[in-house]
């Protein structure tokens, strides 16, 4: 299943990254359904990176997903990553992992992608985003902003941890966590320069126009977001 795509070494793979500003998370059947008309609409309105995220189905019916987001993150020059699982994410030529605190290790992931790969990881506290630095990733998470069924038994954070990042984060962060177009603007006001959603682009009855208010939240598409 794995293909080659010298196109996307590390270094254009990083810049992508660098001027990320919307990250959209994605099961593998959104809602039940093929994740293609969702996911045109999403990468149209503006997604810059897509996670496909999935818990429950087979793995065959994973890889079989992955296909599908591969070619359209490569359709709109999108960095494709798979959550915690770095030897599917090989497998499906994936961009790179996203890892939690409870999954594999950070170093392990790193050790099975190797150093061209996008590995981000998740915080949920000022320690972890300080600890964060001493990691080999290149983008971390901070979240849940506030409480959301996705992250079930895990409380938000608030706004006062995006504050906090935005000052002393390590890496590249997005906030997520019960973001959408109502309250995207005070996730910005505090410090964000990139967020990351599920709900407000999956369940949206028009995903393309939901991607497009979250951009515009995030201020001028021109200007690259800084560390």
């Amino acid at each position: 299943m794995s293909l080659a795509r010298p196109e996307a070494a590390g270094p254009l793979r990083r810049e992508r990254l660098r001027t990320a500003r919307l990250y959209f998370v994605c099961d593998a059947h959104p809602r039940g359904r093929d994740p293609e008309p969702l996911l045109r609409a999403a990468l149209g309105g503006g997604v810059d990176i897509v996670q496909l995220r999935e818990k429950s189905l087979p793995q065959r019916e994973i890889e079989l997903a992955a296909l599908t987001f591969r070619r359209l993150c490569d359709t709109y020059s999108a960095l494709f990553i798979v959550n915690d699982d770095p030897e599917l994410a090989r497998a499906c030529s994936a961009d790179g992992v996203h890892v939690g605190q409870d999954d594999t290790p950070v170093e392990e992931a790193r050790g099975i992608l190797g150093p061209e790969a996008i590995v981000g990881h998740s915080t949920h506290s000022e320690g972890q985003i300080g600890a964060s630095a001493g990691l080999p990733v290149d983008y971390i998470s901070v979240g849940p902003v506030w409480e959301t069924p996705t992250k079930e038994g895990r409380p938000g954070v608030g706004l006062e941890l995006v504050s906090h990042a935005a000052e002393n984060a390590p890496h590249p962060f997005f906030a997520i966590g019960g973001i959408d177009a109502s309250n995207a603007g005070e996730v910005v006001e505090a410090g964000a320069r990139r967020l990351g959603v599920v709900r407000a682009i999956r369940d949206a009855e028009a995903p393309a126009a939901a991607a497009e208010s979250l951009r515009a939240a995030l201020g001028s598409l021109d200007e690259a977001p800084g560390g």
